[in-house]
């Protein structure tokens, strides 16, 4: 296991009893209490039965009715651009170009001494103007100082002349336009790197403490950083493994994008895997498709990798005993992968593919034949449903991007589960914010009803599958001899979605034996974290519970 994984070792030495709640156990469907010792589960079971425990442990919880599960794991997450959208400028709420103004207009004048203001979120798409705000509105609302501000899928940005300033050759690099559209592609890069370059170590820091706080105090015990050196930095990658092994807080799971995978591995990653670019995105133009977009007549996106070039960097992971991995969103930037993985299981053998467990993130427009080569080819599909749920249905923008049939294709997970590819969500934070339970309701209530998956397979793709996608097998349940890592939530009634319309879709019978889950349906309130845990070690208590 590389270095990027925290070893299996406990958080806290004292054994530790809960009881009177409900233990979302496969081990017993209705488990009401449950024993962790030295960071690990040592028993669940009924309330009866824990009476045997209360004399001969350190602490006694009463969970007090609280629901108890496996914390989440969030499989893609960018953590100090977290942190900056937490802390800092975030465009994601505003309705409007003017509105999105304001907001850059107060900040840079709320932070006069940084260096640079760092921004996220906007989406013009959504606003009355359709368009973004030009450099030279840039530069006035920020009184010319240096400003990077990413679109929402952080694949193209709008800058000021300041930060333009600071990289010698943008105006020549590919993706620069000269004031009125965004940056794509390399001078999207370029301008990316000296932006992050010019944050302090300060800011960084306390940005990515704030990401992992924020992540804690949803339940979430564990975070995939994709970092890379076309997205982030060096120093920050490190930066953030080093800061999760040394405080308390979810673990941090490192991913470094890089055909280099000797350079990745000397980072501490646990592959040379994540946003290693096949492509690009929808909403910027820039995923790589088979047919051209609706709204850009002869346009078909931009290819990064090539089959070729995916077979090589497959096999130097496989034989490193790395994973690969690779952002792919396209149809044509998915065909690609396929291809290159399996060239890549010619040369090497199915068998030792399957045991790698390359990822591919992202995965929007797949076709029957690329999901059955997922399947065959063992690759885990690192998928966000809060895209969906953001983008989606018949005006959302898929639809405006390629027409209302194609978009309808897009994030068809209840075929990937039946095609047996192994499944994990994430967020992609700050694409769309963390939010675990949102997650799974995302995929339980798909916008497109032949692609919703059960709320029990959602939440197994957000907790185990987090955990698989990783090479672990023996974690993400509460089961004895499973890492303690878990989540204790203030709820209502648990349910059990029922996996076929032509029954209920909501169930309470207890003739079930399936563990129930908060009802997650459209309207009604999300499970409220009022304690998170990784390896026994208490990360998070809500304040005044």
């Amino acid at each position: 296991m590389s270095e990027s994984m925290p070893p299996a070792s406990p958080g806290d030495h004292r054994t530790v009893l809960l009881r009177g709640g409900e233990v979302h156990s496969p081990a017993d469907p209705f488990a009401t209490a449950m024993v962790v010792e030295r960071g690990h589960v040592a028993w669940v079971g009924s309330e009866g039965a824990a009476d045997a425990f209360a004399s001969g442990v350190d602490e006694v919880v009463d969970l007090e009715g609280a629901l108890v599960t496996p914390a989440f794991v969030d499989a893609h997450v960018h953590t100090t651009a977290t942190g900056f959208a937490l802390t800092g400028l975030d465009l994601s709420s505003a309705a409007s170009l003017a509105e999105a103004a304001g907001l850059i207009r107060a900040h840079a004048a709320a932070r006069p001494e940084d260096r640079i203001l760092i921004g996220h979120g906007w989406d013009a798409s959504r606003w009355p103007e359709r368009r973004p705000l030009t450099r030279a509105e840039l530069d006035e609302l920020t009184g010319g100082r240096p400003l990077y501000l990413t679109r929402i899928d952080v694949h193209s940005a709008v800058v000021t002349t300041a930060l333009l300033d600071l990289v010698p050759g943008i105006r020549d690099l590919d993706g620069f336009h000269d004031g009125q559209r965004p940056l794509t592609g390399d001078a999207h890069h370029a301008v990316r790197a000296a932006a992050f370059a010019a944050v302090s170590p300060l800011q960084r820091t306390e940005a990515q403490r704030a990401a992992r706080l924020r992540a804690a105090s949803l339940g979430i015990g564990t975070l995939h950083e994709c970092g890379g050196p076309q997205i982030s930095s060096e120093e920050d990658f490190t930066g953030l493994l080093d800061l999760a092994r040394e405080e308390a807080g979810p673990r941090v799971v490192g991913y470094w994008a890089d055909l280099d995978v000797e350079r990745a591995r000397a980072l501490g990653a646990l592959g040379a895997a994540g946003d290693l670019f096949a492509d690009g995105s929808l909403g910027s133009h820039t995923a790589c498709l088979h047919e051209p977009y609706a709204d850009h007549a002869g346009h078909s996106g931009s290819a990064h990798l090539d089959a070729a070039t995916i077979a090589l960097h497959v096999v130097a992971c496989t034989e490193a005993g790395l994973q690969a991995g690779f952002h792919a969103i396209g149809d044509a930037a998915v065909t690609a992968v396929v291809e290159g993985v399996r060239a890549a299981a010619e040369k090497l053998g199915l068998a030792r593919i399957r045991a790698a467990r390359h990822r591919v993130e992202h995965v929007e427009m797949l076709t029957p034949e690329t999901i059955a080569a997922f399947a065959e080819l063992g690759l885990t599909a690192s998928v966000q449903p809060a895209f969906d749920a953001l983008w989606g249905g018949e005006e959302g923008m898929y639809a405006d991007r390629l027409g209302a049939e194609r978009a309808r294709t897009l994030n068809p997970y209840a075929a990937l589960l039946r095609a047996g590819v192994p499944l994990t969500f994430g967020s992609d934070s700050p694409v769309t914010p963390l939010d675990p339970w949102g997650t799974v309701r995302a995929a339980a209530f798909h916008r497109t009803p032949e692609h919703r998956i059960s709320a029990r397979a959602a939440f197994t793709a957000h907790t185990r599958g987090g955990w698989r996608a990783v090479g672990r097998d023996d974690a993400g349940t509460l089961v004895p001899g499973a890492p303690a890592d878990y989540a204790v939530w203030r709820t209502e009634e648990l349910v059990v979605q029922a996996p076929d319309d032509r029954v209920a879709r909501w169930s309470t019978d207890p003739r079930s034996g399936t563990p129930g889950l908060p009802d997650l349906s459209p309207g009604v309130d999300l499970p409220v974290c009022l304690r998170t845990v990784v390896y026994g070690q208490t990360v998070f208590v809500r304040p005044n519970d």
